[in-house]
């Protein structure tokens, strides 16, 4: 039976945990986990710019929490290391990405959320992983967080030797592009840390240039306000006008960054049955999800993080995604069916849908664009 170093006398051996945690890592489910120290006085400067420039928007939290988010002593105090930890998610089988943007009827949904809530899946293993931590070491204060409280979850990732940050201001790694999830454990323990990883986005900018709304300004900067994943989740009220348009069929995220990423040649399918895809939303028509009640909504997506932005802008993204069909469609009976399906929600009790339904029904066809789908 291997000893444990916490079990014997003398100081602890901290070099075997952090080996020892990795292993327990993987077994629980990540395929990668690093560890890093808590200086984020860089990305602290970074974030209170991006701040500054208003480019947060309506995310109120991201400016209410200060400091708390670069500085992780002041979220639980005595924190000394970070354990981050990555969980591939590209399901299997899932209808190609492109053959679904390019089809004006079909709804697109970012791959990340066409199965399980994934706030649940990893905050279980990290968990898990504390208390496995926990039974080997005597003294071991923690918290662990998934996307759920003010951290910096990708510069975190990127010190403890993830990845590093692309231009697209997302997570990349050589043997995984970006497509996965970040967790972290916050703890008191002084466990040696991993470094950062060179970057290697090069001279390469397929990201920028494949933005529909061009809401990466410039390489590593974001603005939200005119990313499609904000408008379509994070924004509660009327989406801009003229940025309607040019979110096409995207009903809930946008992945055409991570698309056309080279790195993502790399990206593997995701083994985890929580994350394989549910009630075909690889593959659902417009008008279909459309016709569903609130209390449909509610049911479908119990357990999905779709859940979250309620059944509203539910309608008020797919409003948007058939106007956009519309202009697609011509007079054809897809696009005559699609217009009985709006006009049945001209007297919606929501301000907000009977002002994109409105904008929608307004739509007038046009030529079809050339194909979206990148090498």
């Amino acid at each position: 039976m291997q000893a444990n170093p916490f079990q014997c006398s003398g100081p602890p051996d901290y070099t075997a945990l952090a080996r020892k945690i990795k292993e327990w890592g993987k077994e629980f489910g990540f395929q990668k986990v690093g560890i890093s120290d808590c200086n984020l006085s860089e990305a602290e400067k970074r974030l209170m710019d991006w701040l500054d420039r208003g480019w947060h928007g309506e995310m109120d939290y991201m400016a209410k929490h200060g400091v708390k988010r670069t500085r992780p002593g002041e979220l639980l105090p005595g924190t000394l290391r970070v354990i981050s930890a990555r969980m591939d998610y590209q399901p299997k089988a899932a209808r190609e990405s492109w053959e679904t943007i390019n089809d004006p009827g079909s709804a697109f949904i970012s791959r990340y959320a066409l199965g399980r809530d994934y706030h649940r899946v990893l905050r279980r293993r990290l968990q898990r992983l504390a208390e496995r931590i926990s039974a080997e070491v005597a003294e071991f204060r923690y918290r662990a967080f998934t996307d759920s409280a003010p951290v910096m979850e990708v510069e975190l990732a990127r010190k403890a030797g993830l990845g590093w940050r692309g231009k697209h201001t997302l997570l990349l790694s050589q043997e995984a592009g970006s497509l996965f999830f970040i967790g972290e454990v916050y703890t008191d323990l002084p466990l040696p840390v991993d470094g950062a990883p060179a970057e290697h986005c090069g001279t390469c900018t397929k990201c920028l240039d494949v933005c529909p709304t061009r809401a990466i300004v410039a390489p590593y900067q974001l603005d939200a306000r005119r990313c499609i994943s904000y408008l379509t989740i994070e924004h509660s009220g009327s989406i801009p006008e003229e940025l309607r348009s040019l979110i096409g069929n995207r009903v809930y995220g946008c992945d055409d960054c991570q698309l056309v990423c080279p790195w993502n040649r790399f990206a593997r399918a995701s083994d985890e049955p929580d994350f394989a895809v549910r009630g075909r939303l690889d593959n659902q028509a417009l008008v279909d999800l459309f016709s569903w009640s609130e209390a449909e909504f509610d049911a479908r997506f119990l357990g999905s993080a779709i859940h979250r932005i309620g059944h509203e802008r539910w309608l008020r993204n797919l409003a948007v995604a058939m106007g956009n069909a519309l202009s697609r469609l011509g007079d054809s009976a897809a696009a005559n069916t699609m217009r009985a399906a709006l006009k049945s929600r001209l007297d919606d009790p929501s301000q907000l849908v009977r002002e994109h339904v409105a904008w929608a029904l307004s739509r007038q066809p046009r030529p079809a664009p050339r194909s979206n789908a990148r090498g």
